[in-house]
């Protein structure tokens, strides 16, 4: 049975190596939400910082092991795929923090709500990786549409301040509002619940803010893969490099979420640095027209060059006796 699996292949990769990824992302939801997590509890700083340390050292290791298996340049590629979605990311923190606010769902089913997200973003990548791979497989042309949107993606980010999407005007919100009546607070940790319909009387399913806020987080998830997709697209068309760069990527970032809420302030030109790495991802694509094939390496070099500059001059702007509400 074994045989099959290491001479099979399935996009582009032995089918092994997606059986294995699959396995340890499947024993990590399991360790989460079985046995770190069986009983609700508001996480703390401390523990969201030692399970984002534990979910970075495991995306690493696997990025040791897939350099051992397919050499430097695809783990290189790995690398900087896992760190531009780490940083993009970013953003969403903001996003989730304010549609747990809105909908004031106790911070003690939070992590609930953040798991079950995390069931639906492997479903939605997977989706859109598939797509994207199809697309640049039978059109060469798509790498280069994918750049000008990364670049001006970008330029947009430097030129204007992102809104975030309100609760009440969310679409996902209108659509539930349709098929189902939603109750005013949380029902403990459930995300429907059994009641008398408010018209026929009759007994009807009502949704809860959690599962509001899991539904709206999301539809934010999807509106941050199309920046994200493209730009691991462009350092890389191996969709199993796209796929678990960004699946470990989110994993940590998730586990980060409490943590980074608390002190999400600090990063303000964290999102210019993301900004000029979009740029920079979207030309590197011409510039491979003009040059010739970029390194790998360089590509990781810059970017995280970049993002290193963008949290260091957040940090001093945002240091004690500085000025961080000018904006």
């Amino acid at each position: 049975m074994l045989a099959p699996l290491a001479t099979t292949l399935f996009l582009g990769q032995p089918a092994w190596l997606w059986v294995a990824f699959a396995a340890i992302v499947v024993a990590l939801l399991v360790l989460d939400l079985g046995v770190l997590h069986r009983d609700d509890h508001e996480i703390g700083i401390r523990e969201s910082l030692w399970l984002s340390f534990g979910y970075i050292a495991i995306g690493l290791l696997f990025g040791a092991f897939l350099w051992w298996q397919l050499g430097a340049e695809p783990a290189t590629q790995y690398l900087t795929g896992y760190l531009i979605e780490k940083s993009l990311s970013l953003d969403n923190v903001f996003v989730i923090a304010s549609i747990f606010t809105a909908l004031a769902v106790p911070r003690q089913y939070q992590h609930r709500v953040l798991f079950w997200g995390i069931v639906g973003v492997l479903v939605l990548r997977a989706i859109m990786v598939g797509l994207g791979a199809a697309l640049v497989a039978r059109f060469d042309w798509v790498l280069y549409v994918f750049g000008v949107f990364l670049a001006a993606t970008g330029i947009r980010m430097l030129v204007t301040s992102k809104q975030e999407p309100g609760i009440d005007g969310s679409p996902v919100l209108r659509v539930l509002r349709r098929a189902m009546p939603i109750t005013d607070a949380p029902e403990g940790r459930a995300f429907v619940v059994r009641r008398a319909h408010p018209v026929t009387g009759k007994p009807a399913l009502w949704a809860t803010p959690l599962l509001v806020a899991l539904l709206t987080i999301e539809f934010a998830d999807l509106i941050f893969a199309v920046d994200s997709i493209p730009a691991i697209f462009s350092i890389t068309t191996d969709p199993f490099i796209v796929y678990t760069s960004n699946i470990f990527a989110v994993l940590g970032l998730r586990a980060l979420f409490f943590a980074l809420a608390a002190i999400a302030h600090r990063f303000h030109y964290l999102k210019h640095a993301l900004a000029l790495v979009l740029v920079f991802i979207g030309a590197k694509i011409f510039l491979v027209g003009i040059v010739g094939k970029i390194p790998a390496t360089l590509s990781l070099g810059v970017t995280a060059a970049l993002l290193a500059g963008g949290v260091v001059a957040s940090l001093l702007k945002t240091r004690p006796g500085g000025h961080p509400d000018a904006r």
